[in-house]
């Protein structure tokens, strides 16, 4: 490059302006008047709260650990492991039967996933808790021969617990499917290749190569799942499960005392919520090892 072409695009060019040189940083003014007002806000919430007699703080401590209360919230955790193992189980079956080279196993994925996706869950644990009124009775046995190995009413066996596994369960298989799937089809079609070429069976390709690389995609939209069904669990008072929404409402309809009794059922969710929380960072960060950015 010659001198003269060289000044002309250094002209064209627009002007840097010269490096600061390092010395004390200031703190800059918008931030401290954001952390001002952002205080000021604060202390005025705090003080609102603390103040205001109509929280009743005292019967809040009073039942925070009342044995009702912890009833329904070992209700909840409980609710939330089975259905979250349910809907983990039948998303990966989804999944894969949705990525499946059989038209038949895809179809039937497909119409699993349009039905539980596109009806309300609050509308299918209604349905589960009535099943009775379609089907009064089941008996199980061989079919088109009259042969019955055992029978028995349905509204034995559904009850409360069962008709809230089944309606939070299986939608959430609709939801995990696609998680799982996404995953998946995260992997490269390379990594399928170099398998095929090893010898190993798409079977176990899919366990021992496809589904630990899926996990780093899958695990962090899995906690936020499962932190939504912990909340969503609350729906299940509807059909009287003593979970710990019910068990607060048990005891606010008999005292009057609302709004304490509501901050108790918060402060367990926010429990709950936020050792999910921490469990779900600590698996993250197993399944990004070697791919999280490292600080220079």
């Amino acid at each position: 490059m010659t001198s003269q072409t060289a000044y002309v695009r250094h002209a064209l060019l627009p002007q840097q302006a010269p490096p600061k040189p390092e010395g004390k940083r200031h703190f800059p003014r918008r931030q401290l008047i954001g952390w001002a007002a952002f205080l000021l806000l604060a202390a005025a919430i705090v003080q609102d709260v603390a103040t205001n007699e109509r929280f009743q703080w005292d019967v809040f401590g009073r039942y925070l650990f009342d044995p009702v209360v912890l009833r329904g919230f070992a209700t909840t955790l409980w609710l939330t492991v089975v259905t979250m193992a349910i809907g983990v189980v039948l998303g990966i079956l989804l999944a894969v039967m949705r990525v499946s080279s059989v038209m038949p196993l895809r179809a039937f994925s497909a119409a699993y996933l349009w039905f539980f996706r596109g009806t309300p869950v609050l509308v299918q644990l209604i349905f589960w808790y009535n099943l009775a009124a379609l089907y009064p009775r089941y008996a199980l046995g061989i079919p088109f021969t009259g042969v019955t190995f055992f029978e028995g009413s349905f509204n034995d066996l559904i009850t409360p617990y069962t008709a809230a596994i089944l309606g939070l369960g299986l939608n959430e298989g609709a939801y995990m499917a696609e998680i799982t799937r996404a995953g998946l089809e995260s992997v490269g079609r390379g990594q399928r290749e170099a398998a095929a070429a090893m010898g190993l069976s798409r079977s176990r390709t899919m366990r021992l190569i496809i589904l630990p690389q899926a996990m780093r995609f899958i695990v962090p939209p899995t906690g936020n799942q499962t932190i939504g069904m912990l909340k969503n669990t609350s729906i299940v008072s509807i059909v009287a499960l003593w979970d710990l929404l019910y068990s607060v409402q048990t005891i606010y309809s008999r005292t009057f005392q609302t709004i304490p009794m509501l901050l108790v059922a918060c402060a367990w969710y926010l429990v709950a919520t936020t050792l999910l929380s921490m469990v779900q960072a600590r698996i993250e960060r197993h399944y990004n090892r070697g791919h999280s950015p490292r600080a220079s």
